[in-house]
C-alpha cells in the first residue's frame, strides 16, 4: 500500500546513519503496535464495560464476574502464547522472501487453535470443585461457576480470534485489520451488556436481566462476532488470499509452531497465575478487598495492552530482520522496542499516581454496599501499582525481542523463578504473615516484577552481544 511502511523490507546498511536506522525502527514499531495496541484497548473495553456494569449490580458480582473472567482470560492467553509461533514463524518466512510458507503455518496453527479450544471449554465448566478447593467461600464460588459455563461458549471464538489472529495478522503485515472490527464489537458489547444484565424495557414488554450471567453471554457472542468478522475479511479480500491459499496442514510444521509456542505459553501462564493466585489470597480477605484489587488489576492492564502490543511488534521485527540475515537490526529493534515500552508504562504510573482517585470511581457506584470502603482500599492498591508498570513494560517486551530470536525456554525460566518462587511467596508473606492485607498482595507482585524484567532484558543484551548469535537466524526452517 502506497504511504505505508514496509516492516518486511530489508534496510541499506551504508546508506542510513545509525541515527537513521533507529528512528526507522521507532516509526516501524509503532506502525505495527498502534493498530495492536488500540485493538487490545478495544478488547479491554469490553471488560471494561462489563466490570462497570456489574459494579452496579454489587460488589458480589462484581467480584465474581471480575474472577471468573480474570480465569477464563487467563487461559486464553496462555493459549494465545502457545499460538505466538504461528507469528515467529509467518514473519521469518516472509523476512527470508519465503511467502509461499506462510500458507502452510497458518493452516497448521488454525487446527492448533480448535484444538487448544477443547480443554478450555471443558475445564471452563468445571471450575467450582477448584474454587472450594482453593478456600473460596461457597457462594463466591457458585457464582463464578456459573458465570464460567455461559461465558465457555465463547471459547473456540477466543482461541481463533484473541488467539491466531492476534498473532498471525501482524506477522502478515495486516494488523489494521483489527481496527475495521474491534471498535464495531466494543459497542455490540456496551449494547448486549445493558440488555443482558439489567434487561430491557420494549413499550409494553419487558425483558428480564440475567445479572453477571447476561455479562457472560455478552462477551461471548462480543467474541464471535469479532472472530467471524476477521477471518472473513482475511479469506474475502481478494489481496489477502495468498496468505491463506488452502494447504494440508503438516506435523513437521505442529511440531515447530509446538517448539515456539508451548514455553511461551507456559511463560504466559506462569506470569498470569501469579495475578490470579493474589486474586485467590484478595478473595479470602473478603469481597471488598477482593474488589478493589480486582478494580486495579483492570486498570493496570488497560495499560498494559500497549506494552504487550509493542512486544507484538518488535516480535515480528525481530524475526523479520533475522529472516532476511539482517542480525544487528533485530538488536536495534529490540532496543528500540524496550524504550518504547519503559516509556509509555512510565507515563501510564504517572497517570495512576495522578489521578487514582478519578480511575477507581469509574468503576464503582457510590452507592453500592461497602463502596466507599471498597474505593478507599483500591486508590491505595492503584498507587502501588503504579510503581512497578516501568517493570511490567520491559519484562513483556523483553519476551516479545527474545521470542522473535525463538528463545523461549529459558525465559520461560526465568519466569518461573521470578514470578513463582519470588512474587507469589513475598505477596503471601507480605499479605498474610506481616499482615498487610491487600496492599502485601500487590507489594510482592511487584518484587516479581521487578525480578523478570531485568532477567529478561539482561538476557536480550548478553545473547545480542554474541557474536555467534548475532550472525545465525536460530529458527527451526518453516519449510520442515
Amino acid at each position: 500500500m502506497p504511504g505505508l511502511p514496509d516492516t518486511h523490507a530489508p534496510m541499506s546498511t551504508t546508506a542510513v546513519t545509525d541515527a537513521g536506522r533507529m528512528s526507522l525502527h521507532v516509526r516501524q514499531t509503532a506502525w505495527i503496535a498502534a493498530p495492536l495496541a488500540l485493538a487490545q484497548i478495544g478488547q479491554m473495553a469490553m471488560a471494561l464495560t462489563d466490570t462497570v456494569m456489574l459494579g452496579g449490580v454489587g460488589p458480589q458480582a462484581l467480584a465474581a464476574g471480575s474472577l471468573g473472567g480474570n480465569i477464563f482470560f487467563t487461559v486464553l492467553f496462555a493459549l494465545q502464547g502457545v499460538l505466538s509461533g504461528v507469528g515467529v514463524l509467518a514473519a521469518h518466512a516472509l523476512g527470508a522472501g519465503e511467502p509461499t510458507h506462510v500458507p502452510r503455518v497458518y493452516w497448521t496453527g488454525t487446527v492448533l487453535a480448535l484444538l487448544l479450544a477443547v480443554p478450555l471449554f471443558i475445564g471452563a465448566g468445571e471450575m467450582e470443585p477448584l474454587l472450594r478447593l482453593a478456600g473460596e467461600p461457597p457462594a463466591l464460588a457458585g457464582d463464578v461457576s456459573a458465570y464460567l459455563r455461559v461465558l465457555r461458549w465463547g471459547a473456540p471464538a477466543g482461541v481463533l480470534g484473541v488467539g491466531l489472529m492476534r498473532v498471525f495478522l501482524p506477522a502478515a503485515g495486516l494488523e489494521r485489520a483489527l481496527l475495521w472490527v474491534v471498535p464495531g464489537a466494543v459497542a455490540l458489547n456496551f449494547a448486549l451488556n445493558q440488555m443482558l444484565i439489567h434487561g430491557l424495557r420494549l413499550g409494553a414488554v419487558a425483558l428480564p436481566g440475567f445479572g453477571m450471567r447476561g455479562a457472560a453471554a455478552a462477551t461471548c457472542v462480543s467474541l464471535w462476532v469479532v472472530t467471524l468478522a476477521l477471518l472473513g475479511l482475511l479469506h474475502g479480500r481478494r489481496a489477502w488470499r495468498s496468505f491463506v491459499v488452502p494447504h494440508v496442514p503438516r506435523l513437521a510444521t505442529m511440531a515447530s509452531l509446538l517448539s515456539i509456542g508451548l514455553p511461551v505459553g507456559a511463560t504466559v501462564l506462569v506470569e498470569l497465575t501469579m495475578f490470579l493466585g493474589t486474586s485467590f489470597m484478595a478473595a479470602t480477605m473478603g469481597a471488598t478487598a477482593l474488589a478493589a484489587h480486582m478494580i486495579v488489576l483492570s486498570a493496570s492492564s488497560i495499560s498494559f495492552v500497549v506494552a504487550f502490543a509493542v512486544s507484538q511488534a518488535v516480535n515480528v521485527r525481530v524475526a523479520s530482520a533475522l529472516g532476511a540475515g539482517r542480525p544487528a537490526d533485530a538488536r536495534r529493534a529490540g532496543f528500540v522496542a524496550i524504550g518504547l515500552g519503559a516509556a509509555f508504562m512510565a507515563l501510564s504510573g504517572c497517570t495512576m499516581l495522578a489521578f487514582g482517585r478519578a480511575i477507581v470511581s469509574f468503576y464503582l457506584n457510590a452507592s453500592a454496599p461497602d463502596a466507599a470502603a471498597t474505593a478507599a482500599l483500591a486508590v491505595r492498591l492503584l498507587h502501588i501499582a503504579a510503581l512497578f508498570q516501568v517493570a511490567d513494560g520491559i519484562q513483556t517486551v523483553s519476551a516479545g525481542a527474545l521470542r522473535g530470536m525463538h528463545d523461549t525456554r529459558v525465559p520461560m525460566l526465568l519466569a518461573a523463578f521470578a514470578y513463582w518462587l519470588v512474587g507469589l511467596p513475598f505477596a503471601w508473606m507480605f499479605g498474610f504473615w506481616l499482615g498487610w492485607g491487600a496492599v502485601g498482595l500487590w507489594w510482592g507482585m511487584l518484587t516479581g516484577l521487578l525480578c523478570v524484567a531485568a532477567c529478561l532484558a539482561g538476557r536480550f543484551v548478553a545473547l545480542t552481544s554474541i557474536p555467534a548469535v548475532r550472525t545465525t537466524a536460530p529458527f527451526l526452517h518453516t519449510s520442515s
